[in-house]
């Protein structure tokens, strides 16, 4: 009898054990990426100030493109955690930068969002589709790209502040390592940038993208 029960115990155990293997992912992104408008305040460059009411515009698909990559640790078929880069990107529009003496603000090598992620999956095993749902939180990196007319030129990567992203998706499995991946992707990052010539810049921007991708798990 005790036997019996200690051989069902392990078997048991054993089936647990399969059923939460981990599973590492690897999935690259592109999409469609935009930002609303956000108020930017510039304090002591070259002299001045400004509070800028700036208009964005996410030009997706102009080079360099806006894309990501995501490594993500499934623990076990519920939950997931992982880390992510993504590279989105914002430029200033034409009616902002005349109105306020601009050359040029930009973030266009990238607000480049550094994140740590948490993942919630619902598998069903009768299905290739699987809704998922994420949270993340981390660091903004932009390459900042500011002047005003006739002043000095700010062009350099800046670690500014904090971001958090919110994302929901769904997944297709083509078979049992490459799956295709569509979601939505919002961003919030709080940024605030040293300008050359003296000064700083702040602003608060929010990202929202439709992204398809395509991950290998093993």
């Amino acid at each position: 009898m005790i036997r019996t029960t200690t051989a069902s115990i392990a078997l048991t155990a054993a089936m647990a054990m399969s059923t939460s293997a981990a599973e590492f992912e690897i999935s690259a992104y592109t999409g469609f990426q935009t930002a609303p408008h956000s108020r930017v305040d510039v304090v002591g460059n070259d002299g001045g100030n400004k509070s800028i009411g700036a208009g964005w515009e996410g030009r997706s698909f102009e080079m360099p493109p806006y894309y990501g990559l995501r490594g993500t640790w499934w623990i076990n078929d519920k939950w997931g955690v992982g880390a992510e880069f993504n590279h989105a990107k914002v430029y200033a529009d034409a009616s902002t930068l005349t109105a306020n003496g601009l050359s040029v603000l930009e973030f266009s090598d990238g607000i480049n969002y550094l994140t740590v992620n948490g993942w919630r999956r619902w598998q069903n095993p009768n299905s290739r589709w699987t809704p998922y749902a994420g949270a993340g939180i981390g660091l903004s990196i932009p390459h900042v790209e500011y002047q005003a007319i006739g002043g000095s030129r700010t062009y350099e990567y800046q670690v500014t502040g904090a971001v958090v992203q919110l994302v929901g998706g769904v997944s297709y499995a083509i078979n049992d390592t490459w799956s295709l991946y569509g979601e939505y992707k919002g961003a919030y990052s709080m940024n605030k940038a040293d300008l050359v010539g003296g000064g700083t810049l702040e602003t608060n921007i929010i990202t929202n993208a439709l992204n398809v991708g395509v991950s290998y798990s093993f």
